[in-house]
């Protein structure tokens, strides 16, 4: 039996992976065709066309990738209407899913999208386009689900498996061991994302206000975790054109969760690592970078005053927040000393962050396949 399945990045990727697991434990002998990236493959997953192609963000961005983007969407669309898969997930990446998904849903095949929309964010004007493409929708976060039944949606919310997967225990002792790191030194995490676009947008901020925090915390060590060779280069020569070569900063290949746990406090991209961080109950800064007309563009139709997710399930600034043009290397590096330093954010935070963390934590993977069964056991 074949479920197709697509991921566009790192994220998607995890979720991906630990979906597939749990939907063999109950279904043996199923097969997964699409697009995945290494977690996916590793759990047996038949990737037909590069991940990385997929993982692309914002209007201009995507514009610049547009004809390649359609042309995997469309060959990927043939085979999947010729493998005739009993179920199709698609994890996140809605730009590309949802007409893939709508496409397939006239063709008689069942859709589930795992992740919503960020509809409580902005682009709001999307729910009857979902309507239109999925069976079912599938969502992280309790605020979700309510949005999706009102508009008649088939939704399910399943909660987040990071939350999952989160020890109760202090990870940053062991975690240290892990990386080889002093227990006194002050280390703090940088996290400028996974797909190479917003790497190259991020990275040279984000050396130079590593230049400025090592001027002004005396042994500080920087933690910098990438998801890909590519990624890796961007940054490497971010930090060559920056003249950093001497800077106390590691470049990790993977292994961001030990960077987040072993941590004082993170710098962060906006994104699914906001939450690993919140989760990692750290102290952090959100930061972002785009192009300046994408930036403008979401900027008009957003309506939260927050873009982190931990400020969002939170309702309120519970983090650090500064964008786009205020995302100066000064205001980043002030931002995360103030963070580092401040005795009465490490004091309270971590309770706030903890709230979080229980209420994401529902076992996700099981959940989930528990809602996807249905169509894997019909006849």
């Amino acid at each position: 039996m074949v479920v197709g399945m697509v991921a566009g990045e790192a994220s998607g990727d995890f979720l991906g992976a630990h979906l597939i697991a749990a939907l063999r434990e109950r279904v043996p002998g199923l097969k997964f065709v699409g697009i995945g990236g290494p977690k996916m493959e590793g759990e047996g997953l038949d990737s037909w066309f590069p991940m990385e192609k997929l993982a692309v963000r914002g209007y201009v961005e995507v514009l610049r990738h547009f004809l390649e983007i359609h042309g995997i969407r469309r060959k990927l669309r043939r085979r999947l209407l010729a493998a005739r898969p009993r179920l199709f997930i698609g994890i996140d990446a809605p730009d590309f899913n949802l007409p893939l998904e709508r496409k397939l849903k006239r063709a008689g095949i069942p859709a589930v999208h795992y992740v919503s929309p960020s509809l409580w964010a902005w682009r709001g004007g999307r729910m009857s386009a979902i309507a239109k493409s999925v069976d079912k929708m599938l969502v992280l976060f309790p605020f979700e689900e309510p949005l999706y039944r009102a508009a008649g949606v088939p939704v399910a919310y399943v909660g987040h498996p990071l939350a999952d997967l989160t020890s109760d225990e202090d990870g940053s002792a062991a975690a240290r061991e892990q990386l080889r790191l002093s227990a006194e030194r002050k280390v703090i995490a940088l996290l400028p994302g996974s797909r190479q676009s917003e790497v190259r947008y991020m990275a040279p901020g984000f050396v130079q206000t590593a230049k400025l925090i090592a001027a002004r915390q005396p042994g500080a060590l920087f933690l910098v975790p990438l998801v890909s060779r590519e990624t890796r280069a961007i940054f490497e020569e971010a930090m060559y054109d920056a003249g950093a070569a001497e800077l106390p900063l590691t470049v990790l290949f993977g292994h961001a969760r030990d960077a987040i746990a072993a941590c004082d406090v993170a710098l962060v991209a906006s994104g699914t690592a906001t939450l690993e961080a919140a989760l990692a109950r750290k102290p952090m800064v959100i930061t972002y970078k785009m192009a300046g007309l994408t930036y403008r563009m979401m900027s008009r139709m957003a309506t939260l005053p927050w873009v982190g997710l931990p400020n969002i399930i939170a309702g309120e600034f519970l983090v650090p927040e500064i964008l786009q043009h205020e995302a100066t290397p000064e205001n980043l590096a002030q931002a995360v000393l103030n963070s580092l330093n401040d005795p009465v954010v490490n004091r309270r935070l971590p309770e706030r962050l903890d709230q979080i963390r229980r209420l994401l934590r529902r076992d996700t993977a099981a959940r989930a396949t528990e809602t996807l069964l249905p169509w894997l056991q019909s006849a």
